[in-house]
């Protein structure tokens, strides 16, 4: 027989795709529909509220955890147990590193099974997924020969507890662990005897347990037995096989799994009515740079084939491999005759998925650059899309901790609840009918080859305890919660108010620094020449030699931009417009040496220009750039030290006040200096922080009373600053300590300078918890005394109460509760920035969300918490280069409105969310409608003052004609 060499990786890719591309229709060629998951646009997951999906499981979910045998039994050599190839490998050097330890003991949950079962109760689950051992059962593998009535009796007593707790036994028949005699007779799976060998024993195993068993597991991720136990040799029985190997051992586990099926089904089924499948494990890619094409697309669907598909297939699909196996492996990928096909094919009552580390770790399994990502909910798709709406089971989820977490184990509370949102994803917006979840494992056990180095279970077991006991983790008290609340359930605060904000809500629109154009657009009164035009003929313009004109300054009115600009701002119907003066370009020296009257003039104009259409300006006196080179300071400043030199603060005093007297009759509302609290950031280590956020609030501090002492009583504006503001969940929500870090943060961030402006009694200038937590940091390596500096007494009465209003730039219904509670519901607050970056050039459905979503919290926390909310302010007007923030996108100087701003309009019409679409009776229930005459006039002014040049040139030719018409 001749034997075709095995084809390249790039000829089975070019077959593959000509396969794909010609639409070959034969029962060899089948193909699924799995891979139109990564041609489908991927939705986007905020918009589509499918972040995280507040909602419920089906009635009947079924909940559960598992174990595998060989992991927690223990008892290697008790009551008439025989050897596993697992006994074998771990005592052997086979295992390549000793140290991993052994299972002999392990959890001992052979003895300890009463405790496991009161560990589910614990959880409220309602399943438990466990294994039998075969070499315990039948110590030499045969079950013909007579059972080890011990083991019969133990797993008879584990089914009956489970069934009086009402917990739904679903038992695996084979989890890895293979009788060694059968090993060293056989020679394991690579010999199809152990198809027959397995069938008896699983006839064994219905008839005696099968009456109250309801759910069977034939075998558990058949995948890594063939690969990392006959391939590389990683597992049990440590054969280095190769490929060849790998592949004959699936093809025997895949035929040992089919015979145990059609054994219940003709025996078995008519009188216990059950359901048995057989648990695959795969793990997820995407394309490679996210880019979908044919090509990446056609590598994604081959790695998912390569694992699931490669048992899948056969079981699931048309009975037979994968097209892209038989073309990678050619001739060593053994064959089904086509009875074979007909026989394995369909031999499972529902699919279990096994999604975590032992598939999702193997490195081999990306060839072709692509993204290995933990997306069960993907996976969870694509097997639909592949084989149909078949049922499903995730018979494992769940993920390692290293063994040193210890009980505390907050990334697996993480991945966890990542996992089951996505399976709860699959149902509610793919359709995927899942119909339970496997949280892996119940307890710590033998992990493998990674033995003892890592532990996977819920609840903490103490290997150094003779009795193993058990202590539940964090996750096991997480997994409860959400077993018990049947998912994610919406919660009161999740429903959507009606409701209006007051009349005198601020309804803004945030930018930083305000660009300044010094050169007017309109030259005609400022260029001194006089010009002749077209005397050579070409249409150009000649200067008349020895005529000057004379000339004025540039007026307000010269300055096309800034009426450009505003008129933008005013046609999104917001009543308040936030931006920044740039300190550096006021005061380039930092001082009044050298003051840029110019600069002054331009941000005078844009206020002029504001009031005349009867908006409001909130203007930031500093908005640092948190970058190089200067941070937004006047250079010298920054090169004497900044904000750690005191003399900085002295500087920002003196360009308030100037500020102040230039500015001030058109400014209602100041902002001192913008997200100090982020600026801080920047500086290295923590007593630069410090001091430095120390020097920030005495600028403002000195500012605000500068305000108060010499212009409030004329002007009487507002003065206040804008604080970033993030809310913190804890990681952990079992653990003090993360509760603690949570609320530290918010103190860090937020209470470091409210306190001292909003704080009573001169011994809490400082938050008390900031600086006892920071005492404490000092005294564990061996300083005494706060490392916060300290406010004199004169600089504590300035600081005490100056400010109206805490100003909150990000923030949602949590922090505007934490800031109200903390400093008294009376203070006003202001949302002075909030934004989200939506690249969409116009259709920004994730930024219309995003306003929708963070406008309806502020009105919960203003109508429901009674938190004095005074203003919400977009971030921001307009886009420079790309889609980014920008509410109107621009491209070749032409300004164009995307599709949020028609959503916050709306918002600002209705002053809310208002029932009925009624209108706030109050100033806004007149609001400005945009004139759409006015915009097509100033979008096309340039051709209508060329038409309007034709139009005199033609009314003065008309005019000379009848003037020369009379004269005749």
């Amino acid at each position: 027989m001749l034997r075709h060499p095995t084809p390249s990786t790039h000829q089975c890719l070019l077959l593959s795709v000509l396969l794909l591309v010609l639409g070959w229709n034969m029962a060899e060629c089948y193909l699924g529909e799995g891979r139109k998951i990564w041609q489908q646009p991927r939705l986007n997951p905020i918009t589509n509220d499918q972040s995280f999906l507040q909602d419920t499981f089906p009635p009947e979910f079924l909940w559960g955890s598992g174990t595998a045998a060989f992991q927690t039994e223990g008892a290697s050599e008790k009551e008439g147990k025989g050897a596993s190839i697992w006994d074998h490998f771990t005592h052997s050097s086979l295992s390549g590193n000793l140290a991993t330890g052994t299972a002999d003991v392990a959890s001992d949950s052979y003895t300890h099974w009463e405790e496991d079962v009161e560990a589910l109760e614990y959880l409220s689950v309602r399943s438990y997924s466990f294994s039998l051992s075969w070499p315990r059962l039948f110590p030499d593998g045969n079950a013909r020969s007579q059972p080890n009535t011990a083991a019969v009796q133990h797993y008879t007593q584990l089914i009956e507890k489970l069934l009086e707790k009402k917990i739904e036994p679903i038992v695996t028949l084979h989890h890895w662990d293979l009788p060694q005699v059968l090993q060293e007779q056989y020679g394991g799976w690579k010999n199809d005897t152990l198809v027959g060998l397995f069938e008896e024993y699983a006839a064994f195993c219905f008839h005696v347990f099968g009456s109250r068993v309801r759910y069977w597991i034939t075998m558990h991720n058949p995948y890594l037995v063939a690969v990392q136990g006959y391939g590389t040799g990683v597992h049990a029985p440590g054969e280095k096989g190769g490929l060849s190997g790998s592949l004959i051992v699936a093809h025997n586990l895949i035929r040992a799994h089919a015979k145990a099926w059609h054994t219940y089904n003709t025996h078995f089924r008519p009188a216990q009515r059950g359901k048995v499948s057989i648990v695959l494990g795969s793990h997820w890619v995407e394309p490679q740079k996210g880019q979908a094409t044919a090509v990446n697309v056609e590598l994604c669907q081959q790695s998912i084939e390569a694992v699931l598909g490669w048992f899948a297939s056969p079981i699931f699909g048309d009975g037979d491999y994968p097209v892209s196996l038989k073309l990678k492996h050619g001739a060593l990928l053994p064959m089904f005759t086509a009875d074979e096909k007909l026989w394995v094919q369909k031999t499972a009552d529902f699919f279990a998925l096994s999604f975590g580390p032992n598939n999702l770790r193997l490195h081999n399994l990306v060839q072709y650059e692509q993204t290995v990502t933990p997306d069960l909910r993907r996976v969870l798709s694509w097997i639909k899309l592949e084989y149909g709406n078949v049922r499903v089971l995730v018979a494992e989820g769940g993920w390692f901790s290293d063994a040193g977490v210890g009980r505390e184990d907050t990334v697996a509370i993480y991945l966890m609840k990542s996992f089951i949102n996505q399976v709860l994803q699959a149902i509610k917006f793919d359709g995927v009918q899942v119909f339970g979840y496997t949280a892996w494992s119940l307890v710590d056990g033998f992990e493998w080859n990674y033995g003892y180095t890592v532990r996977r279970g819920l609840f903490y077991v103490d290997f150094s305890n003779p009795n193993r006991t058990r202590t539940p983790k964090t996750s096991a008290q997480y997994y409860r919660h959400v077993v018990c609340d049947n998912g994610f359930p919406r919660d009161e605060s999740s429903r959507e108010v009606k409701g209006h904000f007051p009349c005198d809500f601020h309804w803004g629109i945030a930018d930083s620094i305000l660009q300044v154009h010094f050169y007017p657009f309109s030259p005609q009164f400022t260029d001194p020449h006089l010009y002749s035009w077209n005397l050579t003929g070409d249409g150009s313009l000649h200067p008349v030699p020895g005529v000057k004109l004379h000339t004025r300054q540039a007026q307000c009115t010269d300055y096309l931009a800034i009426r450009g600009h505003i008129r933008l701002f005013a046609s999104s119907g917001a009543s308040h417009y936030r931006f920044a003066l740039n300190w550096s370009l006021i005061l380039p020296q930092g001082d009044r040496s050298n003051v840029n009257t110019e600069a002054l003039r331009y941000y005078r104009c844009v206020l002029t220009e504001l009031k005349k259409l009867d908006l409001e300006a909130v203007v930031i006196l500093y908005y640092p750039t948190h970058r190089a080179p200067n941070q937004g300071l006047p250079g010298p400043l920054h090169a004497s030290g900044g904000w750690l030199n005191y003399s900085t603060v002295q500087a920002f005093q003196e360009y308030a006040a100037l500020c102040y007297q230039e500015l001030g009759p058109w400014v209602q509302y100041w902002i001192t200096i913008n997200e100090p609290n982020r600026l801080v950031d920047v500086y290295s280590n923590g007593k630069e922080k410090h001091q430095a956020a120390h020097n920030l609030l005495l600028s403002h501090a000195k500012a605000w009373r500068l305000y108060e002492r010499e212009h409030s009583s004329q002007r009487r504006a507002l003065v206040s600053l804008a604080l970033h503001a993030d809310w913190a969940e804890p990681a952990n929500p079992f653990m003090d300590s993360h509760m603690a870090a949570a609320q530290r943060l918010l103190l860090f961030e937020l209470g470091r300078f409210l306190d001292p402006l909003l704080g009573t009694g001169y011994d809490r200038v400082y938050p008390q918890e900031k600086k006892s937590h920071l005492e404490a940091k000092a005294r564990v390596i061996g300083l005494t005394g706060s490392p916060l500096p300290s406010f004199t007494e004169i600089e504590k009465e300035e600081l005490r109460g100056a400010l109206r209003q805490a100003l909150v730039p990000w923030g949602l219904r949590k922090i505007l509760n934490w800031v109200s509670q903390r400093y008294g519901g009376d203070l006003p607050i202001i949302v002075t920035a909030s934004g989200i970056d939506d690249q969409a050039p116009f259709e920004d459905i994730l930024r219309q969300h995003y306003l929708r979503s963070y406008l309806q919290e502020a009105l919960k926390a203003h109508q429901l918490d009674g938190v004095n909310l005074q203003g919400f302010y977009v971030w921001k007007l307009q886009d420079r280069h790309v889609p980014q923030f920008g509410l109107f996108t621009s491209t070749q100087h032409q300004s164009k409105a995307k599709a949020s701003i028609t959503v916050y309009r709306e918002f600002i019409t209705h002053s809310g969310f208002p029932n009925n679409n009624t209108r706030q009776t109050c100033r806004f229930g007149d609001l400005r409608e945009p004139c759409s005459v006015c915009a097509w006039i100033f979008n096309n002014k340039a051709m209508l003052v060329f038409g309007g040049c034709l139009l005199i040139t033609a009314v003065m030719l008309a005019a000379l004609v009848i003037f020369k018409g009379k004269n005749t």
